[in-house]
Order: structure tokens, then C-alpha cells, then sequence
């Protein structure tokens, strides 16, 4: 059974480091956080979910965003916290920078986005059940939240319970993050793991349609 926010324990969501983001986040870091081959079956993924057709939201992005470049998307919006790096991503149409941790309110209209993306960074969030709510808000109906994990994170930013629990353990806690709304259905918990690089898990959910005034 997944996890419910009633049962967490406050220490979860504490981290080592608990200074102001924006100084951890002051530096852009250029680099890639999971191996090529676990980009490579992230980007399958996005490939085979993500229509054209896609308004996007690349949250807590960077200046990668690992999606195929043979996709021209309708729109693709991120929200991150290095501006060098947001500016530097070249699938962007526009961005904001925002320290989720303090804010957790999208700076976007509501049911406007067919999918938000969170591409190994979930685990620094401190009050993920706030910002999944939000997301809920900016999906259109129908929409899709993809979350994708690795075993990478910066430990001293990482909350408490990505350091602690095991792989399948912190599937559960993202699974928490939406099903705890009841705004989103269909969660489901994905394996695209390569056979020899980074492993890659995904927790995927959609928001509900909503009900007929009929």
C-alpha cells in the first residue's frame, strides 16, 4: 500500500544542509546527473508518453532537459533555480526561477500544462505535498506528472528520507506526494532502469478529468 502523509515522520523531509538554497544553487553546474544511457531511456520515455502537440513544464529544471530533439513540443516552460543554467537550455521557450521551498505556488494559470516533468531532483523538495498539489492545479485535465528517480543526489541537500530509504521505498514516498490529493489516478511506479548505468525509476500520474455537470 503506498504511503500516507499521516505516517511520515517529521524527520523525512530534514536535511543536512538547511541554509538558503539559493547559495547551494548560486554556482551553474554544466554537467549531467545520471549516466548516458539512463538519459537515453528517460528521453525513450518522454518519447513514447509526450505528443508534439505538448505544452510542457520542466520543474526544478537545469540546462538539460532530456527530451528528444526530434520533438518540437507546442511549449515547453521551466522553472528552476540557476538562471545561467535556465537561460543556457535550449528547449526552453521561457522560465522562471523559484526556490520551491519557499514558494510552492506555480507562477501559472490553472489546466494549462499536458504534462510537468521532474527529472532527478524530487528529492530535494521539503514540502512536496504542497508542490504536487500545485502541479495538480497547472495540468490540464488528462495531464501527466512524470517523475524520474536515480540513486544520485547531492546528500547534503537531499532530504532525510532519500538518504535513508531504499529504492522502492522512495517510489512509494513520490506515490504518497499524488495519491495523497486524490486529485491524481493511474499512479503508476516504472522500471526503465538500463542494464549496466544509473538505474532510472519513474512515478507517473494523471490528473483526474473532471466530473460531468450533466
Amino acid at each position: 500500500m503506498p504511503m500516507d502523509k499521516i505516517d511520515l515522520p517529521d524527520q523525512f523531509f530534514v536535511r543536512e544542509d538547511e541554509s538558503a538554497d539559493e547559495h547551494f544553487y548560486e554556482v551553474a553546474r554544466f554537467t549531467t546527473h545520471i549516466d548516458d544511457e539512463t538519459i537515453s531511456n528517460l528521453t525513450q520515455y518522454y518519447r513514447e508518453v509526450l505528443p508534439p502537440s505538448a505544452k510542457l513544464l520542466d520543474l526544478m529544471s537545469s540546462w538539460i532537459s532530456h527530451l528528444p530533439e526530434e520533438l518540437n513540443f507546442k511549449q515547453v516552460s521551466g522553472l528552476g533555480m540557476n538562471s545561467e543554467e535556465l537561460a543556457g537550455n535550449k528547449r526552453l521557450d521561457e522560465f522562471h526561477v523559484q526556490n520551491l521551498n519557499e514558494k510552492t505556488i506555480l507562477p501559472y494559470d490553472s489546466d494549462h500544462f499536458d504534462a510537468v516533468l521532474i527529472a532527478v531532483s524530487v528529492q530535494y523538495l521539503t514540502k512536496p505535498f504542497e508542490v504536487f498539489e500545485d502541479v495538480c492545479r497547472v495540468l490540464a485535465p488528462g495531464g501527466k506528472c512524470i517523475v524520474a528517480m536515480s540513486h544520485r543526489l547531492f546528500p547534503t541537500k537531499a532530504i532525510h528520507a532519500f538518504k535513508v530509504l531504499p529504492p522502492a521505498e522512495r517510489c512509494r514516498l513520490v506515490f504518497a506526494y499524488m495519491s495523497h490529493s486524490g486529485k491524481y489516478e493511474n499512479i503508476e511506479i516504472i522500471d526503465r532502469s538500463p542494464s549496466d548505468a544509473d538505474p532510472l525509476w519513474l512515478v507517473v500520474g494523471t490528473k483526474a478529468a473532471r466530473e460531468s455537470v450533466l
